[in-house]
């Protein structure tokens, strides 16, 4: 059964990088297009084999086993991404975030549009280490597409910034102990505290998201400057401060409850009717989008939890500079958070072990869509905004790699 699940989630890798294909099947194929859209949404791809994984073992070892399994695996994560993406993206919440980050690109020596762009890709992720990652993505992808995404956007730049966006929200989460999936799972284990996060990884990770972001806004000044110019008052709160205070109220106790997704379930119930109340000042919820991410994250647990046998050993029988590389690499075909997770799982380690397992991963995180678990909301906001409303699995691997040395480089090179 361990091997049919390994080979299940090597034909789920794959789909992940076809999605393009199975487009253009539903093209082709008017009469069954429905199942070929399905099947070519990045979302999809991990529930649907996932489900195929339950079947199999039903079929193998019993519904009962079968069942057994899947009420084993722990969905708080995909739960509480599902809670925070929704309530992040919410128009108060936004307007605050943007009121913020337009404040302090005015602060910058430079052109606006440039500078706001730069304190999206570098600020925004930042972010992340204090409102948690998933919430970090929504936000600032989000706010990206508002102003830089449009139609006439190069693709190289569009790309660029993807990856850009993706490896800083995975580095970006390294300041605090709570906020990065990866660190999260291994944290209350190996005794990473904030003040140990901060030491050990959160500078090296704020220079790397710096040189990153300004890296991408001296590549592309040139487009920058020709855009539509920003508004001369940037620093502006569209939305009623109050209104933006229980916003603000909502997402802080779901990030201090993320542990307890019975809390966050409820508190989120209190969200939709406190929504429904002020709905003039609401824009519409991301559900669909949050549904879909949750859904792409369960698959991943449910067919990440068969992934043991191998990735365990693989791990343990490193030293420090391999494991951070092989964790680099191994992240980008499985989710960064289920790699230190088993990693943890290793008795009697170093602390060079636990060092370059947690960095590997993080560093890898925005190689692909599966490699780090706020990616997929990212992929859903953005997504829309390329050719054929389909983002390159290459493209983006491509694109993330420049920023991902700069990490790789940050993690290993400084003291």
């Amino acid at each position: 059964m361990e091997i049919v699940a390994a080979a299940i989630f090597a034909l789920a890798v794959l789909h992940t990088f076809s999605t393009r294909t199975f487009e253009r099947f539903a093209h082709a194929s008017p009469h069954h297009a429905g199942v070929w859209h399905l099947l070519a949404e990045v979302e999809v791809v991990f529930g649907f084999w996932a489900a195929v994984l339950i079947a199999l073992m039903a079929i193998e070892l019993g519904a009962k086993d079968a069942l057994a399994y899947l009420e084993s695996r722990n969905f708080t994560e995909p739960a509480f991404v599902f809670v925070i993406m929704v309530i992040a993206a919410t128009k108060p919440v936004l307007d605050f975030a943007a009121f913020i980050l337009r404040f302090l690109a005015t602060l910058l020596p430079v052109k606006k549009e440039a500078a706001y762009y730069a304190v999206l890709l570098s600020l925004g992720p930042l972010l992340g280490s204090f409102i948690t990652e998933p919430a970090a993505m929504t936000l600032t992808a989000l706010l990206l597409k508002g102003h830089y995404f449009g139609s006439d956007a190069p693709p190289a730049f569009k790309y660029t910034t993807l990856g850009v966006l993706f490896v800083n929200i995975s580095i970006g989460g390294t300041l605090t102990p709570y906020a990065a999936p990866p660190v999260l799972m291994v944290a209350e284990r190996w005794g990473f505290d904030l003040a140990f996060m901060l030491q050990t990884f959160g500078w090296k990770a704020a220079l790397a998201v710096v040189v990153n972001a300004a890296g991408a806004a001296f590549l592309f000044r040139a487009w920058l400057h020709r855009l539509q110019p920003l508004p001369k008052n940037l620093a502006v709160l569209e939305s009623p401060a109050w209104i933006v205070a229980v916003h603000l109220g909502f997402l802080a106790t779901v990030v201090v409850f993320n542990h307890h997704i019975v809390v966050c379930l409820a508190l989120f119930m209190f969200f939709l009717g406190f929504v429904e109340a002020y709905r003039p000042h609401q824009s519409p919820l991301l559900l669909r989008e949050g549904l879909l991410v949750a859904f792409f994250l369960a698959g991943l647990v449910v067919i990440g939890g068969q992934q043991r046998w191998w990735l365990q050993p693989l791990l343990s029988g490193m030293d420090s500079r391999p494991l951070f590389v092989g964790a680099t690499l191994l992240t980008a075909i499985t989710d960064n958070a289920a790699l230190t997770y088993l990693g943890s799982l290793v008795e009697g380690v170093s602390q060079e072990f636990k060092y370059a397992l947690v960095a590997g991963a993080v560093t890898g995180g925005g190689l692909t869509v599966i490699a780090n678990a706020p990616n997929p909301a990212g992929f859903a906001i953005l997504k829309n905004s390329f050719d054929d409303s389909t983002i390159s699995a290459a493209g983006l691997a491509l694109a993330a790699t420049p920023p991902t040395i700069v990490a790789a480089l940050a993690f290993q090179l400084l003291p």
